[in-house]
């Protein structure tokens, strides 16, 4: 299981960890920066729609590596609007319920399509068995 550890240098401003160390000899698995895009290349208009579809989409990556979001040890968000912060949190919020990954989220100019408004990616680790 991983471990979590304080800095304890502030309060935290959302729910995620510091820090998270995973068991040594652990699996680890590693997804790109993934949009709300459904298989045939279409994704939902607004934020709250890719952000959950993008999240669908982390979830698939971690079960075909025998994994679950409880696994996840990092995690990163890519936002072009940040208007769209609090929805983007609350979609995060309702997948990951009460885990606590370390967590970057990052207001960007731009992703690698105009219609993106939020990619999300994640490092995984899980116990060798």
């Amino acid at each position: 299981m991983n471990k979590q550890h304080s800095t304890g240098i502030a309060e935290h401003v959302g729910r995620y960890a510091d820090a998270v160390e995973a068991p040594a000899g652990s699996r680890w698995l590693y997804t790109a920066g993934t949009p709300g895009m459904r298989a045939d290349g279409t994704l939902p208009s607004d934020i709250t729609g890719q952000t959950e579809l993008a999240w669908s989409n982390i979830m698939t990556a971690l079960d075909k590596a025998g994994m679950t979001a409880a696994d996840i040890v990092k995690m990163t968000h890519y936002l072009v609007n940040p208007a769209d912060l609090a929805a983007c949190v609350a979609v995060r919020s309702r997948v990951l319920g009460e885990l606590r990954p370390a967590s970057m989220l990052m207001v960007v100019a731009a992703l690698p399509r105009p219609d993106f408004l939020v990619e999300v990616e994640v490092v995984a680790a899980r116990a060798a068995t």
